[in-house]
Order: C-alpha cells, then structure tokens, then sequence
C-alpha cells in the first residue's frame, strides 16, 4: 500500500509545543514568529523533516501559517481546511483564522507593537511575502529579522531525517524532448530577458528540466534540490550526493556541475560577487536566496520562474503519456465502481475498505508507481471536507442514504492521474440530487467552454459556479490546478480559479473539479482532467478558439442525476462522454465489469 491511515494529527501538541518555542524566541531577543507550511522549496508536498506547521499545531492539511506571538497565537488556513482545523488543532492555543478574509499580515499589523522584533526563516518565506511583511512590521513601529536557522528545529526533538529517495533518470521517449534541448531553451530565453542565470527552487521544475525524478515526498517523483541555470554554459544542480547512482551521477555531470547542498548559498554568492543579473521568482524564492545574491553585489531580475510554462505546455509524447495513463487508469476505476456497487450497500464498508481496494485495482496494472495524493475517501459528513484524509481514527462506515465522496490519483511512468466521482449509496434524497446536478452543470460548462486565446482560467471559473450561484450556493476551493507529467498533481502555473491570471495555452492540462460541501451532512464533487486543445474555426464565427478534451474516462452516477435539471445541450454531452468511456473503457475490463459499464453508461 502506498497510503497508510495512522492519524498524524495531535492537537495536545500544541501548548507544549508553543511553550517551547516561545522559550526559544525569547532566548534569542524575539517576540514572535511566523511557521508556514512551507519548506524552502516553496512545495506543497513537504518531507517529514520539513512539517514544522504540524509538529508545532497538528495541522496535517497542504496549506497553512501559525503565527506565535509572545501572549498570543493563531493558525490561517484557507477555504480548504476551515472544518479540519478545528478538528486537529487546539483552538485555545491556536485559533483559527481565515487566510483570505483575516490574512496574517493584518492579524500582525493589530498586535504588533513598536521596538518588537518578529522573526522570519529566511529560506521558508517568498521575496514577495517578505515586502509585504515587511511593510507591517514597519508601519508598527517592529523589526522584521530574517534568520538563517529556524527556532523550530531548535526546540523539535526526534526530528525526522532529511528524505534521501534515489534519484532515477526519466527517459527522453516518455519526457518527449532531451534535458540538453530544455536546457537550451531555458538559457536562450534568460539571454532574450537580459538575465545572465536564473535560480530554480522548484523540485518539479528541476526534475522536469534535467529528465529525473526522485522519492523525496510522498506520492510525487520529486528530487528536493536547488539549480541555477546561466544563460551560457553548464547549470549547477545542488542535491545530496547520497540520492546519485554512479550511472545517474555520469548522466548529469555530463549536463550540469553537481554539488551538495550546503554549496548553494555560495554558489548564489559566486554569482553576486561576479555582478550577474540574476531572475529569481518573487513568488517561489526565499528571501535567503535573494539577499545572499545581493549582498554580494548582484542584481535580481524578477520574473516567473522560466520552467514552469513550459512544463506545463505539455509537448505531444507526454499528451500521448496523458492519454494512455488515464485510459488504464478508467479501466482499475470502472472495476472498482462495479465492485463498490455489489459490496456498499450490504452496509459494512468503510472509507477505508474502499481506497484499500481502489489502490489494489490499480495495483493490478503491473505498472502503478504510487498515487498520486493520499485518497480523500469521505462518507457522510466526512465527504464535505474538501481535503479529508481518512485515518483508523476518523474511518466511518458509508451509511446508506448519503452521497460517497471519493477524490484518489495515480502516478504511472507516463501520466499523473486525478478522479473524483461521488456515488449514490441507496436512495438519495431529492436534494442531494439537485446539488449533484448543478454541480454536474458546472462541470459540464467547463468541459464545453470554448474561448478565444489569451484567457485566464479567471475568467473561466464562473462557468462552473453559475448554476450553483443561481440556487445561492458556492464552493470555497478553486475549480481546477494544472496537471504534470508523471509529477505534481498540483502543477502551475495554470489553474481555474478566481486567482487564475495566467492565460491558458493548448498542451496545458487542468482538472475541472466543481463541488458542494453541506457542512456535516456529505460532500459532492466531480473531477475530471482536460487538454486545452489547439484553437479552432468555429462555423460562423470570427475567430478560432480553444477548447478542452476530456481524458478521463469514467462514468459518473447517474443515479444523482436529476435528468429534469439539465438541458438538452447538457444532456447530449453526458450521452456522447458516456458513450466514448464504454467504447473505449469496455474492452479494457471483463465481462461482469463490461455488464456493470453497459448499464452506467445508460442514455439519459
């Protein structure tokens, strides 16, 4: 099993653990501290000798910042996570805050007083979160102090170790372009931009960039390391020299100058001394990494990171990759929803029963990596927390009567899948089909939508949400993240969301995940991933547009499905998807299965 149940959360930790570190910060001169969730790579997907956030809170989601006061102290978490918080932290030490509607730097700028300093981890916090910490603490009169170790670790006795996963070279017929040509293109745009190198602190970038993949996280192929790329000549590749194989370590010494880790920071002083021009991402490098930069005398250009465009513009062999990853993976699914429909309703299973037997169906493809993220596997009310990760504790049999939320993922060495479907359990009432309907609508207008070049998934979200807006309902989580290519689940820089600015490209994969969330009673969402596809004439029209193709290919219950609710537009696309997954899913799966397949995938 790649996944595993024990429940990582402990909200008693949280007064001892705060007591310590409030020790600790007074010992060096602080009077408080910020700990996000974040490792100095900017990633979601965190080691355990990373989790600080839940060591010092038992806070378990991907997203999250406390902030330790010397009498006082909070936790902001987004949308996302504001029922598992309350579930896993200890409100009296923590109290939960909106990340959106309180952010941090307005809880500081109430509290803060003049003369305070507030320490900051130099490596754990963006150049552009930096300014705008920084213009709190100065308007109250405080001191921002960015540090080179953290009180955390400090104080964190039986720290885990650093992650050594074995690094494993990621060959150019599934990659679809030689690391040497991506490296090309990367310094040939650093020259257009005037840039003499760019730093790269993204694992998933890096692995992407130099065809590797690594087993530093769980569930994602990262190798954690840092890079700089010059505009001309070799790239540097910081990474423990323990996760290189002798072949591996011939490959890249034959790409790029390797080096430990601890050479970074002097690597960045190399460049500065030398008075390069150096493009760092605001939003992704820490502000250890630009002062260390500028305090040797170089400059910053600040920019996107240059991988992650074209990483996530997907060249045709990782399409086909795609393509091929979500067929096998339909094929595990739609076995496993034919024995979910025979074992559920005899009222014995349980959320984890089910992913167990999900994870087995994929298992028996001979070629799952891992998957994806852990499965989100929430009956009842578990259903409607959007990132619920069932443990032995919080395992709840799936009642009869109530919607079946299910969210799971697989890495397969050509494709990164993502999947939500929620199914019926015996009768649904007539409201949770409505629900389920107008989130279907919404799915179905993203998967439908056509839109002129140069549009942001902004602009695309509140097709999803029109329906449910109209019944005076909405969803707090984004309508769709970008996709990798055997890699991050969560990719950017692509996303449609209210926070989507970056237009969206063909070769670009996205999921188009709309939901409903009846706080305490269950959960609805439906997920599938598309491929912005190359702008079309359209017949009458003046202008081409692009669009989206559907990979995934599993049925959706239509036992939900208030048919009345839809339109006759809505309706032949539900048909003609249903349509495709048996013709194409049907001669994957056995006989027994292909019955169940028939009748899913009924006309409406």
């Amino acid at each position: 099993m790649f996944q595993t149940f024990d429940d990582l959360s402990d909200p008693s930790c949280g007064a001892p653990h705060a007591a310590l570190l409030r020790k600790e910060l007074e010992r060096r001169g602080l009077d408080g501290f910020l700990i996000p969730r974040a490792d100095a790579h900017q990633g979601e997907y965190v080691p355990p000798h990373d989790c600080r956030l839940q060591w010092l809170t038992g806070f378990t989601g991907s997203a999250g910042t406390a902030a330790v006061l010397g009498e006082e102290a909070a936790i902001f978490v987004d949308g996302r996570y504001t029922i598992q918080v309350r579930e896993q932290v200890d409100m009296t030490v923590f109290p939960a805050q909106h990340l959106v509607n309180e952010p941090v730097s307005d809880w500081l700028a109430a509290r803060l007083k003049p003369g305070q300093k507030l320490g900051i981890d130099a490596m754990l916090h963006t150049v552009r979160e930096v300014r705008r910490l920084k213009t709190v603490c100065e308007e109250a009169g405080a001191e921002l102090v960015a540090l080179e170790d953290n009180p955390v670790d400090a104080v964190w006795e039986d720290r885990p170790q650093p992650p050594l996963g074995q690094v494993a070279l990621y060959p150019d017929e599934l990659a679809g372009k030689a690391a040497s040509d991506k490296i090309a293109e990367i310094q040939a745009g650093l020259s257009d931009k005037k840039a003499d190198a760019c730093v790269l602190t993204q694992p998933d970038s890096i692995a992407w960039l130099f065809n590797i993949r690594g087993n530093d996280v769980s569930h994602t192929p990262l190798p954690l390391s840092f890079a700089t790329v010059p505009a001309e000549g070799k790239p540097s590749l910081y990474i423990d020299g323990r996760k290189l194989s002798n072949s591996v370590r011939d490959v890249l010494s034959g790409l790029t100058e390797l080096g430990e880790p601890g050479a970074f920071k002097g690597g960045l002083e190399t460049l500065g001394k030398a008075g390069a021009r150096v493009l760092i991402d605001p939003a992704l490098a820490g502000i250890g990494i630009a002062d260390a930069i500028t305090g040797a005398g170089g400059t910053l250009i600040e920019a996107q990171d240059p991988v992650l465009l074209p990483k996530a513009v997907k060249n045709p062999v990782e399409l086909k990759g795609a393509r091929a990853a979500h067929l096998r993976d339909a094929a595990a699914y739609v076995n496993f929803l034919c024995w979910f429909d025979e074992e559920a309703p005899k009222g014995e299973l349980d959320e984890i029963g089910a992913a167990v037997r999900l994870e087995e169906f994929r298992q028996a493809t001979g070629v799952l990596k891992d998957i994806s993220f852990e499965t989100i596997s929430g009956a009842g009310p578990n259903g409607a927390i959007c990132h619920y990760r069932v443990s032995w504790k919080s395992n709840l049999k799936i009642p009869l009567g109530k919607p079946y939320l299910i969210d799971s993922g697989a890495q397969y060495d050509d494709g990164t899948t993502d999947i939500t479907r929620t199914l019926a359990v015996g009768e649904m009432s007539a409201e949770m089909k409505r629900h389920y309907t107008l989130v279907l609508k919404g799915h179905i207008a993203i998967s439908t939508a056509k839109f002129p070049e140069g549009t942001t998934g902004a602009q695309l979200d509140t097709l999803a949400r029109i329906d449910l807006w109209k019944a005076g309902l909405d969803f707090d989580h984004g309508t769709g993240h970008g996709v990798g290519a055997y890699l991050s689940v969560h990719e950017g820089p692509q996303r449609i969301a209210k926070t989507g600015t970056v237009p969206l490209k063909p070769g670009m994969i996205l999921s188009n995940e709309p939901g409903y969330y009846p706080a305490g009673e269950y959960g609805i969402r439906l997920e599938n991933l598309e491929i912005v596809t190359e702008a079309r004439e359209i017949e009458g029209g003046e202008r081409p547009m692009l669009g989206f193709e559907t990979i995934t290919l599993v049925p959706f219950d239509l036992r939900l499905v208030e048919v009345a609710l839809l339109t006759q537009s809505e309706r032949d696309w539900l048909n003609r998807y249903h349509e495709r997954v048996r013709w194409e899913v049907g001669p994957l799966v056995g006989a027994r299965e292909r019955i169940w397949l028939e009748h899913a995938t009924r006309a409406v």
